[in-house]
């Protein structure tokens, strides 16, 4: 699987901000990847058995390269070269869980990536078909997937836009790269009554559609945001809308746009959300009618939001970052490194991370408070992500009106 989530987890977002990530030894991989379902995967919310077990023995440092497998059962997304990640851990159990997968589907994939998420739908499924459009990718992932003895993985090099169709029709369709919208010959390939999860939208802001084939139509419901890494080639060159990475924006830093219903109401535009909840009452929100409130009572556990957004260092030099924060008993998580911060951290062209850029850290109790920060762009930058949340702290953590805005000169 190629992409997700992000560069941003280059940095661990379940420790401090400005600290590098603990390295793992891989002498006891099997505990290592136990504990990492236990922490990111069940607690986020999967529950299909057979998916959980899968994502546990499947060896995922050997889809890394050798100077990243210390991190490999960290729930991140890592590089894997030619600008892609392997997808966090979660995300693959995520997405695999919405296909429902059955012992005798025929699964295509588009985006293979490092062959993750092939070897994971692999002991689940009876045929996996999965593409990609990067050669050096394509050739790695399958020479992995051979050692590996992934024999029902059927590997192809090329445009996975276009599918399979000698192979086709398909049972499930996933797709790991991110179109504007679904490609008509995957349509065409998907079985009737099949389904397909694709992360759709803009560059930046994207969600997951679960795509249901009926009488010869999609029917979509929609899932969790997302953002995943950028396609490669001319389908990222023509989406008809592009990011404006002269003019940097937050998208609904208010919360007030929200999907779903009752308890189950998310942020549209931010994603990897964690312990976070929309609360709708114009009485208590510090402006409009919402407003994010995070709650944490386990020192360490995950906490957060997340937002991507382009940024062109050449032309914006500062960032103005402005909003209101409220906190309830906020105390440090396993050590004082935890604390909530907003944090922006910088990627170049090639998602290298350069700095992050921290605001903070709050504790204690204190009403809503107005707050107003200038930080500095990176030159070489590109892109940004803005993290917010309690990151490992206790307590409780209220966010309102948070906006990014360019600081021009005068």
């Amino acid at each position: 699987m190629r992409s997700t989530l992000v560069h941003a987890f280059a940095v661990c977002l379940f420790l401090t901000v400005a600290s590098p990530c603990n390295a793992q030894s891989l002498a006891n991989w099997k505990q290592l990847a136990d504990q990492m379902v236990e922490e990111e995967v069940v607690a986020a919310g999967v529950e299909n058995k057979r998916v959980i077990e899968v994502i546990r023995r499947t060896p995922r440092h050997e889809f890394v390269p050798r100077s990243e497998r210390t991190k490999a059962y960290y729930d991140m997304a890592l590089p894997i070269g030619s600008d892609q990640t392997i997808s966090s851990p979660f995300i693959v159990a995520y997405m695999t869980e919405q296909l429902d997968p059955r012992d005798s589907d025929r699964v295509l994939e588009i985006g293979t990536g490092s062959g993750y998420q092939a070897a994971v739908l692999s002991g689940l499924v009876k045929d996996v078909y999965t593409i990609e459009i990067v050669p050096p990718l394509g050739r790695q992932a399958e020479k992995t997937l051979r050692r590996l003895n992934y024999d029902n993985v059927h590997t192809r090099i090329g445009d996975g836009f276009l599918g399979w169709p000698e192979e086709a029709p398909f049972d499930k369709i996933i797709v790991t790269c991110s179109p504007e919208k679904v490609p008509q010959p995957l349509v065409d390939q998907l079985a009737e009554g099949g389904r397909m999860i694709v992360p759709v939208g803009e560059r930046y802001q994207q969600n997951f559609y679960l795509f249901r084939k009926v009488d010869g139509k999609l029917e979509s419901e929609a899932l969790l945001a997302t953002l995943f890494v950028p396609m490669t080639g001319a389908a990222e060159e023509r989406r008809q809308l592009q990011p404006d990475p002269k003019n940097p924006k937050l998208v609904n830093g208010d919360f007030e746009s929200v999907v779903g219903e009752g308890d189950e109401l998310r942020p549209e535009g931010w994603h990897y959300l964690r312990q976070v909840a929309v609360i709708e009452d114009s009485t208590d929100a510090a402006q409009g009618e919402r407003f994010l409130k995070f709650t944490n009572e386990e020192p360490g556990r995950a906490s957060r939001a997340l937002q991507g957004f382009a940024v062109d260092g050449r032309e914006i030099s500062r960032l103005e970052v402005t909003y209101r924060i409220r906190g309830k008993s906020i105390r440090p998580g396993q050590d004082r490194t935890e604390m909530p911060y907003v944090a922006i951290t910088f990627y170049d062209k090639r998602r290298a991370m350069l700095n992050t850029e921290v605001l903070g850290p709050y504790h204690g109790t204190f009403g809503w408070t107005d707050e107003r920060h200038v930080v500095l762009v990176p030159v070489h930058a590109r892109e940004a992500i803005i993290r917010i949340g309690l990151l490992g702290a206790t307590g409780e953590l209220d966010l309102d009106g948070l906006n990014v805005m360019p600081v021009r000169p005068k």
